[in-house]
Parts: C-alpha cells; sequence; structure tokens
C-alpha cells in the first residue's frame, strides 16, 4: 500500500590442515554452531516462518541501514522499486535497476523476496489511465507477465492486486481503471496470467483495514472463497497490519487470520507498522507475533520498514529500530514472542558503540579488530554483530564468545570475561577472515549493552 534479500577430499584435508595450523598457533577455531534465536529471522526461522522488511533501494549505501537489515531479517520486500511507476513508467519500456538492486542483495544473504506490487490503484503512470478497455487489459496481463518473467524463480510471494476493495461498510469494489473498465472480472484475470507467468510463485491478494472482521475484510473472504471454489489460482492473503490508536491491533486478529487460513490458502502479515512507543507499542508488536504463530498457516510477517527515521509514518516511531538503529522495546516484545532471546532496547542508560580496523594481512586472509567503547554509564555487558561479505568466513576469534545465524554470514558478538566496562572505558575483539576472493572490510552492526 505505502508510497513512500570441487574435490571433497582436498577440501577436507585444507580444512583439517587449517584447524591444525590455528591450534598450533593458540588461537581457538570457530566450531559454527549458531545462536539461532538471537535475531527476529533466526527466531522466526525456527518457528517455519520469515521475518522481513520493506526496503528503499537508495538506503543500501548506509552501513547501519544494511548491517540491521542483514543481521535481522530474513525476507525483504521492495518498499516502491517494483511498482508500476518503477518498472513500466512508458508503455512496454521496462527499467528493473533499482528493483534489481534489491533483489540482488536478499540473494546474496540468503534472503527471500516479496514482489510488491503488480496491479494497483495508486502509483500508476499517467498513460495507464488513459487506455481503452481492450487496450487497458493487454496492458496489465502484458505488465504482469513482463515483471514476473524477470523475477521468475526469485520471488516467492507476490502481491499480485493490491487494495481493491473500498473502505467502510459497503464491501464494494474501488474505483480505478482497472474496475471502472474491465469490471470485477480483472482480478480472475490477473490470478491466472499471474499463474502463467511464475507457476512456483505464491500468489497474494493484499490490502488494509482487513485485520480484523469487518465489512471489507468479509468481501475480501468472499472474493477468496468464490476464487478457491472455482480454481482461481489465489495461494495467499496478505494484511497489511498498519496500526495507531485510533486503529489498534482488533481482537479478533487472530480469528479474522483463521478463518482466511481455513479457506486454504496461506496468509501472510505483510506492511506491519504500529505507531507509539514504549510498553504500550511492544505489547502490540508482541500480540501480532503471537497471532501469527497461532495461525499454522501464517508463513510470515513483514514490517514496512528498518528503521523510525524512514518510516512514512516517521513522526509515529512505528517500527522496531529507532532513529539511531537501537533496538526498541517493540523490538525485544517481538523477539521474544517468537521465542527468541537477545540483548533488546527498553529505554536504559547503558550503551555503547563499536568502531572496526583492519590488522594483519595475507594473501588468502586478513584480521580484524573491533573496539567496544562504553557510553556515559558504566556497562556490564554487551553485544555487536558483524556481517561478512560471502563467500568470506571467519575462521579463528579471539576475546569474544561468537554465534552465527543460519547464513554464517553475520556472527553476534558477546564477551568473554571482557563485558564490564567503565563508562567511557573500551574493550576490544579480534577475528580472521579468510577472504575466498573478497577484501570487504566486515560491516558491524550497533552495539547494545546493559
Amino acid at each position: 500500500m505505502v508510497t513512500r534479500r570441487s574435490i571433497l577430499l582436498p577440501r577436507k584435508a585444507l580444512v583439517l590442515g587449517m584447524a591444525s595450523l590455528l591450534a598450533a598457533a593458540g588461537v581457538t577455531a570457530l566450531s559454527g554452531t549458531a545462536d539461532a534465536a538471537s535475531t527476529l529471522g533466526t527466531a522466526a526461522a525456527e518457528k517455519g516462518r520469515y521475518f522481513g522488511a520493506a526496503v528503499a533501494a537508495n538506503h543500501l549505501g548506509e552501513s547501519a541501514y544494511v548491517s540491521t537489515l542483514d543481521t535481522e531479517f530474513n525476507s525483504v520486500t521492495p518498499e516502491n522499486e517494483m511498482k508500476w511507476d518503477a518498472v513500466e513508467s512508458t508503455r512496454n519500456s521496462f527499467t528493473y535497476t533499482s528493483a534489481d538492486q534489491i533483489v540482488s542483495h536478499a540473494q546474496s544473504k540468503g534472503m527471500k523476496v516479496r514482489g510488491h506490487t503488480l496491479v494497483w490503484h495508486s502509483q500508476l503512470p499517467g498513460w495507464v489511465s488513459g487506455l481503452a478497455a481492450a487496450d487497458l487489459r493487454t496492458a496489465m496481463n502484458n505488465h504482469i507477465t513482463q515483471v514476473m518473467t524477470h523475477y521468475k524463480g526469485k520471488i516467492h510471494s507476490w502481491d499480485v492486486v493490491n487494495e481493491a476493495f473500498q473502505d467502510g461498510s459497503s464491501g464494494a469494489r474501488r474505483s480505478s481503471p482497472f474496475q471502472d473498465k474491465l469490471g470485477n472480472g480483472f482480478i480472475e484475470e490477473a490470478f491466472r496470467t499471474a499463474r502463467a507467468a511464475d507457476p512456483a510463485a505464491k500468489l497474494c491478494y493484499n490490502d488494509y483495514n482487513t485485520d480484523g472482521v469487518n465489512a471489507k475484510s468479509t468481501a475480501v473472504y468472499n472474493l477468496v472463497k468464490d476464487f478457491k471454489a472455482r480454481g482461481v489460482p489465489l495461494d495467499c492473503v496478505g494484511f497489511q497490519s498498519h496500526f495507531n490508536s485510533d486503529s489498534p491491533v482488533p481482537s479478533d486478529y487472530q480469528a479474522n487470520l483463521q478463518r482466511f487460513a481455513d479457506l486454504g490458502v496461506d496468509v501472510q502479515i505483510t506492511e506491519l507498522d504500529i505507531e507509539g512507543s514504549g510498553t504500550a507499542q511492544a505489547t502490540s508488536y508482541s500480540n501480532v507475533v503471537k497471532a501469527c504463530l497461532a495461525v499454522s498457516r501464517c508463513t510470515g510477517i513483514t514490517v514496512w520498514g528498518v528503521t523510525d527515521k524512514y518510516s512514512w509514518r516517521a513522526s509515529g516511531t512505528p517500527l522496531l529500530f529507532d532513529g539511531n538503529y537501537a533496538k526498541k522495546a517493540a523490538y525485544t516484545a517481538a523477539l521474544t514472542a517468537l521465542g527468541g532471546t537477545g540483548s533488546g532496547g527498553g529505554g536504559g542508560s547503558a550503551a555503547c558503540t563499536v568502531s572496526y580496523s583492519k590488522q594483519e594481512e595475507w594473501s588468502d586472509r586478513f584480521n580484524g579488530k573491533v573496539t567496544i567503547t562504553a557510553g556515559s554509564a558504566a556497562i556490564s555487558t554487551w553485544t555487536t554483530t558483524v556481517t561478512l561479505t560471502s563467500p568470506q568466513k571467519v575462521s579463528s576469534t579471539w576475546n569474544g564468545t561468537p554465534t552465527w545465524d543460519s547464513s554464517g554470514n553475520v556472527m553476534t558478538m558477546k564477551p568473554n570475561g571482557n563485558g564490564s566496562l567503565a563508562a567511557g572505558a573500551s574493550t576490544s575483539f579480534g577475528f580472521t577472515v579468510m577472504k575466498n576472493g573478497s577484501t570487504a572490510a566486515p560491516v558491524l552492526g550497533s552495539c547494545t549493552a546493559s
């Protein structure tokens, strides 16, 4: 809705040789054991789900943005880069540069990608609205086919049709070029065209203000029920879930998700953001996560953005990370609801910062050093993340206790006897990176302390 991822034996011998070399040097080699519940994405994966974020291509050059994205999430949705005006501003001339950037980044980090969105009344270039019915039908089907073919095999779920129903109590269709000129059948035609373009992708209908049982959600429910009865290829329903004090998480949220799931479709929370702060916001996030986990066909959650400062509702501070990428109480609540454990936010005075410097370097590896510095108050423990560029791998660490995400690219480091720091004091840990062809510097996540 919103305007705004060779030969076996010699390799084995190499690994054994490296282990022997490290042992002889007095350096502890990593076992590769992952703390799979220390981030949103890994905790969700343990529950058989994804936890994603909407991503803007123009922020992928910001290290804190990328580090938070790569560390915490395992699915992405392009925020605007796949919408009609972005990819086909001129008829039959397609531009995928920004969307490709997001997809390539996600794939390099082992993330899933949701496609958003193919047919929507908003963010349409002017030429679409000016077409007569027959020409509009051709253009719609061509747009779906071209875009889905370009990304075939790379998208796990597509929002095929977005926001086709009116708000209010009528349950009627929204006026749009597609509805007004093609009639009620345009939704079915869009889904059938989408299935032909990419038979493997999940095909979703997506809307807002459908989170509880009401006239609008019931109209969508009836559409889905009809499609399933007649064999129209619809696989999932997206619930945007934009909440605030005037539109809170409805008490029948879980029941509404379940009634759609009972029709034989997956349900996905696609654009979650909850305005507010502190305990109230945290409780709402927890309730949303718990509702998804309680519905077996709720396959994942996407928050609409990474950090409050870039949210389309920035003044309402609706996301899990504040403008400085610090974890909020809402983050802790969401992670806890997923069954995870980790250092969350909550407004305490403990704080720390991290910095990176390259140390010794050889042809095949280099050493890195991360310095942790306490803020204006003493801290008793700290944690931070180090994200590598695949196919780099860390072969050893010192002065810290590492754990890994499922991709093996994100190392979460905690103290090893060096957690307590006086105000303004520093400590450090180090690691060896096997280059494997890449000399890229590791990217640090934010530092959290208590």
